[in-house]
């Protein structure tokens, strides 16, 4: 996410969560809010992304699927979080 603006990452996933609530799931998909622009900048933490990705990871803990977009592997955050669903067993989406 790092470089996009938050309007256009809010617009891609309205738009994926659509996707997968038709194609996948039918009524009934809940999103799990991941994006978090704002909340750990003024925290004090010496790595602002570190501490992103370790509440990302909270939140995978509650996912029943995790849903990866095509180039996730090539940002390093998302390459974590599809190991750490991997590892755990959380169901995987691809889109």
């Amino acid at each position: 996410m790092r470089g996009r603006k938050h309007e256009e990452i809010r617009a891609e996933r309205d738009a994926i969560l659509a996707q997968i609530t038709e194609r996948f799931y039918g009524e009934g998909v809940e999103e799990i809010k991941s994006f978090l622009p704002n909340e750990f900048h003024t925290a004090g933490f010496k790595n602002v992304a570190l501490a992103y990705l370790g509440k990302s990871l909270m939140l995978l803990a509650d996912a029943d699927v995790a849903v990866f977009v095509q180039g996730y592997a090539e940002a390093r955050g998302c390459r974590i979080e599809h190991e750490a669903a991997v590892a755990y067993g959380v169901e995987r989406v691809y889109v």
